[in-house]
This record gives C-alpha cells, sequence and structure tokens, in this order.
C-alpha cells in the first residue's frame, strides 16, 4: 500500500485502499486516496471516509462476481487487525452481497448516506463486475447519484476466487465498457457520471483502446503488482508469497522496499504516458480528451457482427 500511494502522490493521481480499509501511517496520502466500502465494512469510520479523496463502494468485482471472500485469521496479524478493525486472528468475512442494497433505491439511500457523511465534499463511486446486463445496472447508478461508475471485467485478476469462477464468470470490459457509454448517451445522462473501467488493463494499448470506447479513466492492478516485483507464482491463498507482497509473514514482507516499490511503479506509469502520446501522435490526435469516445479510430479483428455492432466499430479493412 505505501509503494502504491508513493506512487500516486508523485504522478498525481489516485490508489485504491482495496476493502480491507487503510492504515493510519498511510492517512498523510489521503488526497490522492480512494476509500472503498465494501460489503465487510472493514476499516469504515468517520476519519478513514474525512481522509479520501473518493469514497467507492463496491458491489462487485470482475474476477468473481457475485463471490463473497474470506481472509482466514491466521493472515489476520496485528497490522492486518488495526487495517481492519478486527480482533486479530479472527477470520474477516466480506458477504457476496452489500446487504443493506437490494435494488437501486437502496444504493440510493447509501450514497446520499456518504454524502452526507462527507459534508458533500467527496464524489463517490460505485464498483460493480461487467456482467450481461450491467448497461441497465449502470443507468440505475447514476440516476441514484453515483458520480463515478467503475467497470471490472473478465480479465481481472485476484488471489481470492475460485478458478472456476475467475475464468468463466463475467464478460469482457470491451463489451460492457461500449454497451454502458451507448446506453448513458442514448438516456441523456452520460455527462452526469465518469466511467472508469479495469481489468484486463495490461498496457498502454489498452489503455488506448479503452479511452476510445468511452472510458474517462482506467484502473490496473495486475500491472502494479508486477512492477511491485510481482512474479505471477499463484500462490497468495497460501500467505507464503516469496516476493513479500501478499504475506503478513514478516519474514518475507521485509522483503519490499517502498521506495523502490514507488519508483518502479511510477517509471511504469510515466512510460505508458509516453507510449499514449505516441498513440495519440500517430492517431493524428492532439489531445487524450479528443480520443474518449471517439470509436471512430477503432477497427474490429476477428468479431462477430453482434461484437462488432455493441462496440459500435467496423471490421478491420473497411
Amino acid at each position: 500500500h505505501e509503494s502504491l500511494a508513493r506512487a500516486a502522490a508523485e504522478m498525481g493521481t489516485l490508489w485504491n485502499t482495496g476493502e480491507g480499509g487503510l492504515h493510519p501511517k498511510l492517512y498523510k496520502y489521503g488526497n490522492n486516496t480512494i476509500a472503498q466500502v465494501a460489503s465487510g465494512r472493514f476499516g469504515v469510520q468517520a476519519d478513514y471516509l474525512e481522509v479520501a479523496r473518493v469514497v467507492e463502494i463496491k458491489i462487485g468485482q470482475g474476477a468473481k462476481p457475485g463471490i463473497g471472500g474470506h481472509l482466514p485469521g491466521e493472515k489476520v496479524s496485528s497490522e492486518v487487525s488495526l487495517t481492519r478493525m478486527i480482533p486479530q486472528g479472527t477470520d474477516a468475512i466480506s458477504p457476496a452481497p452489500q446487504h443493506d442494497i437490494y435494488s437501486i433505491e437502496d444504493l440510493e439511500q447509501l450514497i446520499y448516506a456518504l454524502k452526507e457523511a462527507t459534508n458533500y465534499t467527496k464524489p463517490i463511486s460505485v464498483k460493480i463486475a461487467a456482467v450481461h446486463n450491467s448497461a441497465a445496472i449502470a443507468s440505475g447508478m447514476v440516476r441514484a447519484g453515483a458520480d463515478i461508475i467503475v467497470l471490472d471485467g473478465i480479465r481481472g485478476a485476484t488471489g481470492a476466487a475460485p478458478k472456476v469462477i475467475r475464468d468463466n464468470v463475467g464478460i469482457p470490459i470491451e463489451l460492457a465498457l461500449a454497451s454502458v457509454d451507448s446506453r448513458l448517451r442514448e438516456e441523456g445522462i452520460r455527462n452526469r457520471a465518469s466511467i472508469v473501467v479495469s481489468g484486463g488493463i495490461r498496457n498502454s494499448g489498452d489503455v488506448a483502446k479503452a479511452i476510445a470506447l468511452g472510458a474517462d479513466a482506467v484502473y490496473i492492478g495486475t500491472a502494479a503488482l508486477i512492477a511491485l516485483g510481482c512474479h505471477v507464482c499463484q500462490q497468495c491463498h497460501t500467505g507464503k508469497c516469496a516476493w513479500g507482497i501478499c504475506t503478513t509473514d514478516l519474514r518475507l514482507t521485509k522483503r519490499v522496499n517502498p521506495d523502490i516499490g514507488a519508483r518502479r511503479l511510477t517509471n511504469l506509469l510515466r512510460g505508458w504516458s509516453i507510449e499514449l502520446k505516441d498513440i495519440l501522435g500517430g492517431l493524428g490526435v492532439n489531445a487524450l480528451e479528443s480520443l474518449r469516445g471517439n470509436r471512430l479510430h477503432l477497427r474490429g479483428v476477428g468479431l462477430s457482427d453482434t461484437e462488432l455492432d455493441i462496440l459500435g466499430v467496423r471490421m478491420a479493412g473497411r
């Protein structure tokens, strides 16, 4: 978290706490922090909300739509206990649904409760998994008062989901993004909320494609982890990450140097920024804002007519 926070502060962007809360020593990075309010409500209290730049309601996750989470008690160390605000050594259960959200009206109540709690000074974001009816859900989210919509696609990664769910449930972020952007434009409410996408953003080319399909911004997860030193050994669930990233074992966490991690992530973001400028130059576009939603710059390869129709792009060569 410290590496992410420091890199975000240096680059003038935002980082997300995830559903586990925020350690008090990182409150100083609050101006660059998105504080997440998830189904377990871990770490959620007045100071946590007040220090953040954005407050995000997490309803779903692209790597495990409809699935909750379980952090075993043996992984709840003293530091995790302090951050999540639960007793050390106890299991942390994240229910699949948010039990106070069973309708758009319920979501509207929570959005305005959070706005009241933060004196209307924080944008409220709502994150959902990319599924077949994302467009209808997103329309309701905007009408419920969400300032930011976050769509998380099937190619998103996690170390905390059954493989069968991670690999087979959900839809590609491109299809969800295009359908949501088109739906909001048709209803005349696209200007009322920003769209952020994640789940499969692996390089600067993916960023450019997402912007052209209508996204205002992107989240990255796996790319950031790899920049920090993750070797994708897929041992997250064991609690014995050899690189010290996904573990609470103090012998292993010492291998993570926040100075080096922040520098590596900053280098990644700067490199992508340079590459994006090259892409814009090649397209003859002078600003990223001019690319947003401009699907004329996109062409499809190996896609069906239905997919091309949803994406709003032509087949390559036409």
